[in-house]
């Protein structure tokens, strides 16, 4: 019997003529692992695609009491500010949006490009649009009282810097207000923020730590790549026109068998979804973690990420699913594939079992098993199942975390 403190789920997934992940030239991002080149998935690529999966029947969102979270350097314009600009003067919108920007941002927080992009959570923003709703009238009244003239920008800035106006108050007490919404509402970053971490560098304490650990999925042998040459037709070209082509370009095309590898930190995720001690976690309701535990394992199984869609269609699911439930530090079996595998599913299955028979032996850990594959061959001490039977055993282990194998 074993404390399920860690689940670990290992995939292997097969995709043909595809462009899944490209690095700022255009290509497929590569890793030298051992002594071979391997194509390889960023670690954000792939969150974001099962973060964003929201049409999937087990999307992250569609988890009871789950809410929603937005990543970009335009949260206040879009979110807070745009929806007073029918109801308010435009210095009125100027004022509150440098305001805002500044507390949200920091200091350089009024140029787009000096910005964070920073997630923030719907009952963030909902407050903060609150707040802006409150103090676009008083800032409006303000600047009436000043007899600055609303056109001039610098005048009226001016004028608010010295006077005691509520702008300066409300600044005063920003991130405490933001601190007491966040202890009322533990979610009030979002889910996304509570499964994969929040750095705010403008507000080290809105930081939140990933419980939930990505690793870069790479090939499993060396990287399979093409230069794919291609051409569009113009349909309407009349015979006195050039010949050939009206386009010609080019572009890479990768195949590939590649390990992926996740961690769930079980405490950690309770914390973050309940607002518990991370030593408390036992005594916490742990429904919800169950519930992302569920759904992300059929995410990982069936999102696939991909560039080029309209042209490669890159859709392919876990043709390996391997999930353990533990108490010891997690352990990767990347190693197996240090050493390049054959591209083959049969032989990087046999690499991992040999890898992972070799690691019970020496450092007998006792993790509990399940497993999904297409092949006869056994993963040791993990009985076989269908991905729905995984996923109901993995939310079974949370649960109930004394787990035997």
């Amino acid at each position: 019997m074993t404390t399920a403190r860690f689940l670990q789920i290992h995939t292997l997934h097969s995709y043909s003529a595809a462009l899944l992940n490209r690095d700022d030239s255009g290509l497929a991002k590569r890793i030298k692992y051992g002594d071979a080149i391997r194509t390889r998935i960023s670690s954000q690529c792939l969150k974001r695609h099962w973060r964003t999966a929201e049409d999937d029947p087990h999307a992250l969102l569609k988890i009871p009491g789950a809410e929603d979270a937005f990543r970009s350097r335009e949260l206040v314009t879009l979110k807070v500010i745009e929806p007073l600009s029918e109801a308010h003067k435009p210095m009125t919108l100027t004022v509150l949006n440098d305001l805002f920007q500044k507390q949200v941002y920091g200091d350089k927080g009024t140029e787009k490009k000096s910005r964070q992009t920073l997630i923030l959570g719907a009952p963030e923003l909902r407050w903060l649009s609150e707040q802006a709703v409150a103090l676009a009238p008083q800032i409006e009244k303000a600047i009436s009282d000043l007899g600055a003239d609303p056109g001039d920008k610098k005048a009226v800035a001016k004028a608010l810097k010295d006077t005691e106006d509520v702008t300066k108050n409300w600044a005063a007490s920003f991130k405490k207000n933001m601190e007491v919404l966040r202890e009322q509402n533990v979610l009030a970053a979002g889910l996304a923020s509570a499964l994969f971490g929040r750095m705010v560098t403008s507000d080290p304490a809105a930081n939140i730590d990933a419980p939930i650990h990505v690793a870069h999925a790479f090939t499993v042998h060396e990287e399979e790549t093409e230069s794919d040459y291609f051409t569009a037709v113009d349909d309407l070209k009349r015979d006195e026109d050039d010949s050939g082509a009206d386009t010609i370009q080019e572009t890479e095309l990768t195949s590939g068998l590649f390990y992926g590898y996740v961690v769930v930190d079980v405490p950690g995720l309770v914390s973050n979804l309940t607002g518990c001690e991370r030593h408390q976690w036992l005594e916490a309701d742990r429904s919800m973690a169950a519930g992302v535990v569920h759904n992300l394992i059929y995410l990982i199984a069936e999102v696939s990420p991909g560039a080029k869609l309209g042209s490669t269609a890159p859709y392919g699911r876990a043709e390996m699913v391997l999930v353990e439930a533990g108490d010891r530090q997690p352990r990767s079996l990347s190693a197996a594939f240090r050493e390049p595998a054959a591209a083959s599913l049969p032989a990087a299955l046999a690499k991992m079992k040999q890898h992972l028979e070799t690691m019970d032996r020496l450092y007998e850990t006792g993790e509990a098993r399940r497993s999904l594959h297409t092949l006869n061959d056994e993963l040791p001490a993990a009985p076989r199942g269908s991905l729905r039977e995984i996923a109901e055993w993995a939310k079974a282990t949370v649960l109930s975390p004394e787990v035997h194998r």
